[in-house]
């Protein structure tokens, strides 16, 4: 294909592949909690720790897969996980109860923390630092392809097939990014040596920098990721539809950097790195205030595109300044960027439903939107992120 003849695009289709079949099943759940509330009796706040179960792992694995990469192989790791996956979701399919969806959640959650997370070192490792950015949001297009449809076809597809269904879909896109990944010829292996890592992330962590960009996305997962377990009970609540709204509300905040991707280019020429997260942190902020004040579930939904699109702003600037923190270690240093920003990811649903019990669904909601315009504005200050080389203000 003569779209794929340029080196840089072909890394990104096939990179994208993988880590889209590894997000499909991350939100896959998140608009199902009603439903799976029914099935299995269970309250919906318990129901919604399916969400943790899945992004807890996610993060814990990290420190170690990070290293594996760097010594075996980005790609020969991704694969593996891709292949420990399917298998995983294939099982959920037939799971009796809800213990056994969320031990199978875990694991999961385990081997998908080592597809999106590689292939952003991956990117870090071929990219040249100029271009870097631009070729992350193009990567970040994939994976939300896989957000996009792991929300919004659970959706819509439940009623016909059910939540078995939908996550059988989920198992045989993750076999199919396994299969085009074998097409890769990885690096020749090297000796996975765990002094060798551990040192390596006692340097990566002596950065100021990196403890920076660390803490900046565990906060962002902490508030913005417990927000989607619970779009189907706020519809509900206000009389605005359910599940279905849920599942476009988070198609649409995945749509989201969609449309962040095509104006990075332009934007980052104009207000650089800094100034991108910054106008994320506003952008955020008014998203989630429309979301919590929503008179209709369309202007709901509206508000998640907006939120998307702002938190991709900030969320890109942080995957491509983490890139380049320790590039000797870039793997290590990616997985220490998904290691904290799951770890968020993770507490989100309990924050956010101690947050609906104690101050209400709308002033919880406000409460997160004041904490993103803080973080954007702290983040993208003197001495936040960096503009890449070749952008200008």
């Amino acid at each position: 294909m003569p779209l794929l003849s340029d080196p840089t695009t072909r890394l990104i289709f096939v990179l994208g592949l993988g880590a889209g079949a590894s997000s499909l099943a991350g939100r896959a759940l998140d608009p199902l909690v009603a439903v799976l509330s029914g099935e299995f009796g269970a309250a919906v706040a318990t129901v919604a720790l399916l969400s943790t179960a899945f992004a807890l792992p996610y993060a814990l694995v990290q420190p170690i897969l990070g290293p594996v990469g760097d010594a075996l192989g980005k790609r020969r790791v991704m694969r593996a996980c891709l292949a420990v996956l399917t298998l995983a979701l294939a099982a959920s399919a037939f799971a009796p109860d809800l213990a056994t969806l969320g031990a199978l959640r875990v694991v999961a959650g385990m081997a998908a923390g080592g597809v999106f997370p590689l292939a952003i070192a991956s990117i870090g490792d071929n990219v040249p630092l100029e271009r870097r950015q631009v070729a992350l949001s193009r990567l970040l297009v994939a994976g939300l392809t896989g957000s996009i449809a792991g929300g919004a076809l659970a959706a819509l597809l439940e009623p016909f097939i059910g939540w078995r269904g939908v996550i059988l879909l989920c198992a045989a896109a993750s076999l199919s990014g396994f299969l085009v990944l074998r097409e890769a010829a990885p690096p020749p292996a090297k000796r996975f040596d765990i002094v060798e890592a551990l040192t390596r992330y006692r340097g990566i962590l002596g950065l100021k920098a990196a403890r920076r960009l660390y803490l900046a996305v565990f906060l962002e997962g902490a508030m913005l990721l417990g927000v989607f377990p619970f779009l189907a009970p706020l519809f509900a609540e206000r009389g605005q539809g359910g599940t279905r709204e849920a599942g476009l509300a988070i198609a649409a905040y995945a749509f989201g950097g969609f449309v962040f991707a095509a104006m990075a280019p332009a934007l980052l020429r104009r207000v650089g790195q800094s100034g991108t997260i910054r106008l994320g942190g506003v952008v955020c902020a008014t998203g989630l205030a429309g979301l919590a004040l929503a008179p209709s579930a369309w202007i709901g939904v509206g508000a998640c595109l907006v939120l998307g699109t702002g938190f991709y702003m900030i969320h890109s600037s942080i995957q491509t300044r983490v890139t380049e923190v320790a590039p000797q270690a870039r793997g290590s240093a990616v997985a220490l960027h998904a290691c904290s920003f799951f770890l968020g990811q993770s507490l989100g649903p309990v924050l956010m439903g101690a947050g609906r019990a104690t101050l209400g669904p709308v002033a919880a909601l406000l409460a997160v939107a004041a904490g993103m315009l803080l973080l954007g504005f702290w983040l993208g200050g003197a001495g936040g992120a960096k503009r890449p080389a070749g952008t200008r203000s």
